[in-house]
Parts: C-alpha cells; sequence; structure tokens
C-alpha cells in the first residue's frame, strides 16, 4: 500500500518569558488561532505546516543557527550576544509594554562617581550580555572584568560590582533601585529570524515570507486607525487638506447629490487631534475604527 506523502512542516520558535504574552498576541493579531499551556513549552496553532514552541529568547537564535527550527523571534541584542549566522528576514517593533525598541543600558548607584564608560577601566561589571558588554568595552578601548550575571542584576550595582549592563524599556525598574543610566549600549527590537539553510529552501522561504508579510501588518495596524465620515461637497478640498492619507482617501458618492462619504486611514495618535478638526470643517457621522492588518 502507498503511503501518503509526509505534509511539510515549519518549525517555529517564539519567546517565552517577558515578550511571550506581547508575541502571542501579535500572531492572533496577524490571523492565527495560537494559545500556550501554562505548563507546557509547546504552542497550539491552527496553520497545520506550522510546529510551534516557546524558549527563552536568550536560546532562540543559537538553536535557529543549529538548525532545530526553521523560524524564530528574537531580540537584536541577543541575536548579536549569542554571535549566531541567522538570516534577520524583517524587524519588528514591539516589546512587553509598547510599540517601541528597548534599550541595554549601562548603569550605576545614583552615588557612583562613574560619568562614562571609560571610568570604569579595571571595575567589575555584571550582565547577561557578556558578549554584547565586551565588544562595547572594546570599542571604547576600556578593559574591565565582565561577569555573567544570572538574574536580580539591578540589586548587584554597589555591593556587588561596579556597574552593570541591563536591557531596560521604560527605566523604572532601575530607577526603583536608584541606579542612574550613564549610557546606552544598544537599542534592540525584535527579529523574524531564519535558519540558512531553511532560506534556501523554496517551501519555506515563502512560508517564511509570508509570516512576515502578516506580522508586519498586524504592527502596522496597531499604530493605524480607520476614519469615516459624510463630507458636503462644498467643504470636501478643504477637509482635505489636512486630511493625511496612506495614498488617497476613498470618495463615494451619497444619494444626496450634496454630499459624499469619505473613508481613509490615519495613525492611531493622530485621531484624537484630527477629528475635532475634522468636525469644525463640517465632516458628520465620524467614525474611528481599529485596523488589524494594513498591508503596503
Amino acid at each position: 500500500m502507498k503511503l501518503p506523502p509526509l505534509q511539510k512542516k515549519l518549525k517555529l520558535v517564539l519567546p517565552k518569558g517577558s515578550l511571550q504574552e506581547a508575541t502571542l498576541t501579535l500572531f492572533q493579531h496577524a490571523g492565527f488561532e495560537i494559545s500556550a499551556n501554562a505548563r507546557s513549552y509547546f504552542l497550539s496553532i491552527d496553520d497545520p505546516e506550522i510546529e510551534a514552541v516557546m524558549l527563552r529568547a536568550q536560546e532562540i537564535p543559537h538553536y535557529v543557527e543549529l538548525g532545530a527550527f526553521d523560524v524564530g523571534i528574537s531580540g537584536k541584542d541577543w541575536i548579536r550576544e549569542n554571535r549566531a549566522k541567522v538570516v534577520e528576514v524583517s524587524e519588528l517593533i514591539y516589546a512587553k509594554q509598547g510599540l517601541r525598541p528597548v534599550k541595554i543600558v549601562l548603569a550605576v548607584p545614583e552615588n557612583s562617581p562613574v560619568k562614562s564608560v571609560r571610568d570604569l577601566a579595571g571595575k567589575r561589571i555584571a550582565t547577561e550580555l557578556v558578549n554584547v558588554t565586551r565588544d562595547y568595552l572594546k570599542k571604547h578601548r576600556v578593559k574591565a572584568e565582565v561577569e555573567f550575571s544570572y538574574g536580580a542584576t539591578e540589586i548587584k550595582a554597589g555591593p556587588l560590582v561596579d556597574a552593570i549592563v541591563e536591557i531596560t524599556e521604560t527605566g523604572s525598574t532601575l530607577f526603583s533601585h536608584h541606579l542612574r543610566i550613564v549610557e546606552v549600549v544598544m537599542t534592540s527590537t525584535p527579529r523574524l529570524i531564519a535558519n540558512q539553510a531553511a532560506w534556501r529552501n523554496q517551501w519555506k522561504r515563502e512560508k517564511i515570507e509570508n509570516l512576515a508579510l502578516l506580522l508586519q501588518g498586524a504592527l502596522i495596524g496597531e499604530r493605524k486607525v480607520g476614519l469615516k465620515m459624510n463630507v458636503e461637497k462644498k467643504n470636501l478640498n478643504q477637509l482635505l487638506k489636512i486630511l493625511p492619507a496612506m495614498k488617497n482617501p476613498t470618495i463615494s458618492q451619497l444619494t444626496d447629490p450634496e454630499w459624499c462619504a469619505l473613508e481613509t486611514i490615519v495613525d492611531r495618535e493622530e485621531a484624537k487631534h484630527l477629528i475635532p478638526r475634522l468636525k469644525k470643517l463640517g465632516a458628520q457621522g465620524i467614525v474611528e475604527y481599529p485596523l488589524h492588518k494594513v498591508i503596503y
């Protein structure tokens, strides 16, 4: 009896931990039914051609490079830390608390005399990002001892080490531990990364590119809203002068020959300033609605 051909699979790995919730939400906005079991590292996803698991972001670049996974998401900082030779398919600008990069910073106690990285010559620095920190010291021609931190890095600055290099999104955790940021070592965003051999495989590459397209569309959709309104034709030209659009707004005739309907897409943050101006220019029935995906 002839066996049916094996179904093609794309092996996907997503970050567990601080980025987990934001990443799963991003996939949901991209159109995937995806969920995690609290007791398992395996993910349930509604695409039969994808096998998805979770690992710590720190490890993902290494295992994608080795080919244990075809594609994954990890930060630029961890790609650099692992010296991973992977294909960076797409930059995905989001973080745990918002749609922005994170910073990897050099921090010291508030009362420390250290004013720049050069003041740390001969001192000791604790961090999870040992290679990134050593590269930064080398760039500035500073010789200092760098030790790996297994966690709780913030409390080590002062009593245990002279400085730390740590990832921060808002700086609030550092400030709450009475630390002062001296310099920004690098900024980092999540990246969709692919194994080099997987990227050369035609089927896998197309699958990865389609995934990147949907994820980027979801991120753009997070930053945009749609606006609909009715406009009297005599006010249309004046209104169009203040109305931004990705290309041109859509205008359609209403049953009343003196009125038209207008629809456009604007930045979410801009909408709250724009709507009152549109109202003053005669727009009526203004509706703001969310967008799940925007594909350029």
